[in-house]
């Protein structure tokens, strides 16, 4: 039997601008006022067998405010930024601007004393291929938005570089089927007009 994750992209903490490298502000008052506006298309999720979240607070409040009551999964944390956690990339850029351009362009690379972009990868898909399947196989993950990209390179077997491609924009979806090594991305919502056309 194949599983459904459908991932949710936890409600934003502050201005997309101001994000900050494993951020561990709880929503601010904009985040919450989106999830009240998304909710209706989003708590029908609840339903999933799995329900589960990031550790942050703000997935962790974005879970609960939906009605998922998820369970807090270590291996959906945060990429570990080392000695740039709490910075904004422009802050790490301003300190240490060499250290962040080879960050960027090796996803094995580590200067900041952290963990590297592939290893990051490599463990949010370890913890998307060891989900069980149970009775109807669907899941609902809250997650911080890097961590979605994390699990979208890994489902697609993309390169690593890949990651930095991808825009996930707060209380977004993303869904992926499949099983352990073999997943697809779904796209859903098309409407009944688009179809016809």
């Amino acid at each position: 039997m194949q599983l459904r994750v459908t991932f949710v992209a936890a409600a934003r903490s502050s201005p997309l601008l101001a994000e900050r490298f494993e951020d561990d502000r709880p929503l601010d008052q904009a985040g919450w006022g989106e999830v009240q506006r998304a909710a209706q298309g989003l708590i029908p999720l609840a339903a999933a067998e799995l329900r589960y979240c990031s550790p942050t607070p703000r997935s962790r409040a974005t879970g609960d405010a939906l009605g998922y009551a998820p369970l807090v999964q270590l291996a959906l944390r945060d990429c570990d930024m080392g000695r740039w956690r709490g910075f904004t990339l422009g802050e790490a850029m301003a300190r240490e601007p060499e250290a962040v351009d080879a960050w960027l362009a090796d996803p094995r690379g580590t200067p900041h004393g952290g963990e590297s972009l592939l290893d990051f990868i490599t463990r949010v898909g370890n913890w998307l291929d060891t989900r069980p399947v149970g009775d109807g196989g669907r899941i609902v993950a809250v997650a911080e938005p890097s961590v979605i990209r994390a699990a979208l390179v890994y489902a697609l077997k993309a390169p690593p570089s890949t990651y930095w491609n991808i825009d996930v924009r707060p209380l977004s979806t993303t869904t992926v089927t499949g099983w352990s090594g073999r997943w697809n991305l779904r796209f859903e919502g098309a409407s009944a007009q688009a179809t016809r056309a």
